[in-house]
């Protein structure tokens, strides 16, 4: 199982195309979520306690890729972050990840 997550993951990264460099956004955490998004390869939005997310972030890890993390329990935004990608993408669990502006999901433990 660990292995297909490594071969998806990688095929990703070669594979998917950047998308936009600059999104406008009506609010400010709105704009932090977008240009996060578009403006790293990898992006995850994570808890530092979760394991799924400790999971996710160590895929990553082991393929000597560096994503831009934002712990959510860390920020006194962290929630509004956390609900902002509910309305985006329509889950509000971490972690979520986006590759080159793309959402590829979360963590399937």
């Amino acid at each position: 199982m660990r292995l297909c997550v490594f071969i998806v993951v990688a095929v990703l990264l070669i594979f998917v195309e950047k998308g936009p460099t600059h999104i406008e956004a009506s609010n400010s955490v709105s704009a932090y979520v977008q240009n996060l998004i578009y403006s790293n390869r990898i992006a995850i939005f994570s808890k530092s306690y979760c394991p799924y997310c400790m999971h996710a972030k160590g895929i990553f890890r082991e393929l000597n890729e560096k994503p831009f993390v934002v712990e959510l329990d860390l920020r006194d935004d962290g929630y509004k972050i956390q609900s902002h990608l509910l309305d985006l993408i329509g889950r509000g669990t971490v972690p979520q990840v986006f590759v080159n502006g793309k959402h590829i999901g979360g963590s399937d433990g």
